[in-house]
This record gives C-alpha cells, sequence and structure tokens, in this order.
C-alpha cells in the first residue's frame, strides 16, 4: 500500500490558494486518463440534453414550478407533486454530476504534464457553459416554459457539446501549430456544411417551439408559426446538408485526401440517414415521444459527428516532450 505524503502548513496553504496547482503538483494523469475524461463530460453533455428532452417530452417541465428550490417551500421535489415533479427534479440534480465530469476533465487537463493551457482552458470553457445554461434552466421555469427561452437552453447546449467535443479531439493532437490535410477549397466547403448544419439545429428548436410538445399539461405559449411549414423547411436544410456530406465525401475520394477525413465524413453521412430516417417516421406517426427523443439524440450526434470531419482536415503536431498520439480509425472500420 503506497504511503499516504505528508502534507505541510505550506502544501494547505497552496490547496487552499490554488488547489488545480496542488493537485497538479502531485499527480501526473496518463493520456488516456486524459481523454477518458474528456470523454466523460462530453457523454454527459449529450445525456443532460437526452434527458431534458424527457422532461418535456413527459410534461414534467413545470414538475418543479419554481428556481432554484423545487417549491416556495422545499429544496427537493415532494410526494405530493408527482412523478413529474421526479422527473423535473431529476434533471435539475443530474446538472451536478455534469457539473463533476467537467471538473474532472479540468483537473485532469490541468495535471497532464507538460502543462497545456488551451486544454485546460477548453475545460472551463464548459464550466462556465454549464453554469449560465443552469441560470437559463431556471429562467425557463420562471418563464412558464417560454419557448423562445427553451429553445436558447438548448442552443446553449449545443454549444456545450461542440466545446466538449472540440477538447476530447485535442486530447489526441499536440500543441504544435495546425497542419491542413486538404485544400482551401475543400475546407471552405466543410466549413458551409458546418454553417448550414448550425442552421439546421436552430430551425429544428424553432420546429419544437412552434410544435405540439410544450414541455407541460397546462396551457403553454407556442411560437405563432405555422407548424407544418416550419418543419419542410426543417427538412429541406437536412437535405441539402446531406447533400453537402456526400458532395465533400466525393471531392475528397478525388483530391485522394487521407483516411480520417473520410471516414469521418462517411460516418457523417450514415448518422445523417439514420437520423433522417427516424425524423420522417416520427412526422408521419404524429410525433410519438419515444421517436421525438431519439430524434434530440440524433441531433447531438449529428453535431459531433459534423465537428468531428471539420477536425479532421488538420492535424497538430505534438509539442517538444509529447508523445504523439496515434491516428485513430473510425468506429465503424476497426474489425
Amino acid at each position: 500500500m503506497d504511503a499516504v505524503p505528508n502534507v505541510t502548513r505550506a502544501d494547505a496553504a497552496q490547496a487552499v490558494r490554488n488547489p488545480l496547482a496542488f493537485i497538479a503538483g502531485r499527480w501526473t494523469p496518463s493520456p488516456r486518463t486524459v481523454r477518458r475524461a474528456a470523454l466523460a463530460a462530453l457523454v454527459m453533455a449529450v445525456l443532460i440534453v437526452v434527458t431534458g428532452g424527457a422532461v418535456r417530452l413527459t410534461g414534467s417541465g413545470l414538475g418543479c414550478p419554481t428556481w432554484p428550490k423545487c417549491t416556495d417551500d422545499s429544496l427537493t421535489s415532494t410526494r405530493e407533486m408527482g412523478v413529474h415533479g421526479v422527473i423535473e427534479f431529476g434533471n435539475r440534480m443530474l446538472t451536478y454530476v455534469l457539473c463533476a465530469a467537467v471538473g474532472w476533465a479540468i483537473v485532469a487537463a490541468r495535471a497532464q504534464k507538460p502543462y497545456r493551457r488551451g486544454l485546460t482552458r477548453l475545460g472551463w470553457a464548459q464550466f462556465w457553459i454549464v453554469m449560465g445554461n443552469a441560470v437559463l434552466g431556471g429562467i425557463v421555469v420562471l418563464v412558464g416554459l417560454n419557448p423562445y427561452t427553451v429553445a436558447a437552453h438548448f442552443l446553449l447546449s449545443t454549444a456545450l457539446i461542440a466545446v466538449a467535443t472540440v477538447m476530447w479531439h485535442r486530447t489526441r493532437e499536440g500543441d504544435g501549430a495546425p497542419r491542413p490535410l486538404v485544400g482551401e477549397p475543400v475546407r471552405q466547403m466543410t466549413r458551409v456544411l458546418v454553417a448550414v448544419t448550425v442552421l439546421l439545429i436552430a430551425v429544428g428548436t424553432v420546429v419544437t417551439g412552434a410544435g405540439p410538445h410544450a414541455g407541460d399539461s397546462s396551457e403553454v405559449h407556442r411560437i405563432p408559426l405555422d407548424w407544418e411549414d416550419v418543419t419542410k423547411l426543417h427538412a429541406v436544410l437536412a437535405w441539402i446538408v446531406v447533400t453537402l456530406t456526400f458532395a465533400l465525401w466525393f471531392v475528397l475520394k478525388a483530391v485522394d485526401a487521407p483516411g480520417a477525413p473520410l471516414h469521418r465524413t462517411r460516418d457523417l453521412f450514415l448518422v445523417l440517414l439514420a437520423q433522417g430516417a427516424v425524423g420522417y417516421v416520427q412526422y408521419f406517426t404524429d410525433l410519438p415521444e419515444v421517436l421525438v427523443g431519439l430524434h434530440m439524440f440524433g441531433s447531438c450526434l449529428v453535431w459531433i459527428a459534423t465537428l468531428r470531419v471539420l477536425l479532421a482536415l488538420r492535424e497538430r503536431p505534438a509539442a517538444a516532450g509529447v508523445a504523439a498520439e496515434p491516428p485513430e480509425r473510425s468506429a465503424l472500420t476497426r474489425t
């Protein structure tokens, strides 16, 4: 059994002043640990979106009618509030699990040797997004599930997923200057794909805000737009994203691009096809809650896959003293 190191008074003072530096001075995580910590933060970011969707789809959005307490007299849900109170309060508690995952990612990044400032900043960026979204979630409750605040709440969660994805990817890279693997026209095409995907997700929040799943059984204000028209616009944007993805894959093949961009573009195309199938089925079956929730999960996967295509178009060599990470293979190509 390892001996417990003595902690002097000076050590204790440092731990109070700068706990991260104190931990970093006494613990060096392996690169695999840092990667797992970043992945855990990403998984929790997706999970909080899915469970938030479950709150809305079960009509539990006002299960806890106030914030930060669940009721005026109770911090937690009460028996009289029933299952809706349990679901809403459970989702609030999951935020603490998300904070723990992000905190682990920050600590692991800060303790890595040599110190990587950029990686640590990505962890802190996630922390502040989580804090901001927690406050915004409280505002959503206080304004009675106003659809515009609900949309902003989802979009901020999408930003969290973006930062978490970048951090996870950066754990496999060095800190050298990025080197493009393809020409500028291909990179520009990919930027257009990312921009249209952002628009697709944004319009998806409008579909939600105008649609029938208001999040509570009471009368909840909806976005005053024709739901059918907004849904058709959403479908058109989805087909544009699919077309751009297929065109990008074809261009990458034509220019003999490295394997990583090709594999990730193919993965994105497959995710888009699955997401599109779920979207059409839910539309023609009057939006069953299970399929709507699955579509929200698919939205997260589409966003992650799109960002991974963008990130695969360049490489960053390891800085001096840092072992380079071997290039990863797509999960769909592993045997």
